[in-house]
């Protein structure tokens, strides 16, 4: 049983599709559908049933994805690592992502690849998008402030940053003076990366306000916006570490009730396991591992 027809299942298997499998693969339809029947040939059973829209594995095909589980992809990134060391790494590497985590971490961890003779090309998205373009192959790496979920992409933690509300001092002094930190809060505009405010209402229920249910004044998919406003004095929000900390230090933003344990969320490194058969992909991917986890 060949490792190219289990890597053609495996890649059928998590799209739902022949056609899909086979601009992962950079194969034809034909080349896919060949090798998934000479897999039932040597199984004995279907793995897929066609539907109008893609298709369906079969139980024989759950019980063959379940066994195989990431064993293919942890031989491919091995493989990939080894490539990398002896390959010529020269060539574009494309990278999706959130645009301050990029502009203000990712960029310092560039010269790396550059150096390694990589055109890097960076497109700024939020999270579903990030996801879509890996999935498609448009990017080879993405950066996310939120979970991946998506199960045909492999994603690692690259840093678990700590998240603080925070204010222009005279703001945060104000809102500490009120007669409770909720109406404190009311008195002042909030800043907010989308109307969903995911860090914000993860603040919140920490400080036991989760039914605080205010809209935001201003929104913006780029925290550094929403610092250039804090630092005008105009309301308060809640950043991640990376870019308030200078600001913090030198005191031209204060911390608004801190917490304890002090809140975080992770950021990950994100990619289609299939990508790291390219050894660029897999050297670029292991130098922004490395990098932004000894930041």
């Amino acid at each position: 049983m060949s490792l190219a027809r289990l890597r053609t299942f495996v890649e059928v298997y998590r799209l739902r599709s022949i056609s899909g499998a086979a601009r992962s693969l950079n194969l034809t339809q034909s080349n896919v559908s060949q090798h998934i029947a000479g897999l039932e040939v040597a199984i004995g059973h279907s793995l897929f049933e066609r539907q109008s829209r893609g298709v369906e594995p079969t139980m024989v095909a759950e019980d063959l994805a379940q066994d195989l589980g990431d064993l293919l992809d942890r031989a491919e990134e091995a493989m990939g690592k080894a490539r990398a060391r002896s390959a010529d790494l020269a060539g574009v590497i494309r990278i999706i992502g959130h645009a301050d985590f990029m502009a203000e971490e990712v960029v310092g961890h560039l010269p790396a690849l550059i150096a390694a003779g990589m055109r890097v090309r960076m497109q700024p998205a939020q999270r579903d998008l990030v996801q879509q373009m890996l999935l498609e192959g448009h990017f080879d790496l993405g950066i996310s402030a939120y979970p991946i979920i998506d199960t045909r992409l492999h994603s690692e933690i690259i840093r678990d940053e700590p998240i603080h509300a925070v204010a222009a001092p005279h703001v945060a002094a104000r809102i500490c003076a009120a007669s409770s930190l909720e109406e404190g809060l009311k008195s002042a505009p909030m800043m907010a990366y989308n109307l969903d405010r995911p860090l914000i209402s993860n603040w919140l229920r920490h400080q036991r306000l989760g039914h605080f249910d205010i809209s935001p004044a201003v929104t913006s998919p780029d925290f550094r916006v929403l610092r250039q406003m804090l630092n005008a004095g105009l309301g308060w929000s809640v950043l991640p570490d990376y870019l308030c900390r200078k600001e913090l230090a030198e005191g031209s933003l204060a911390v608004i009730a801190a917490t304890n344990p002090v809140l975080t969320n992770p950021y990950s490194l994100a990619w289609l396991p299939t990508a790291l058969r390219n050894p660029r992909v897999a050297h670029a991917r292991q130098t922004l591992l490395r990098g932004l986890r000894g930041s």
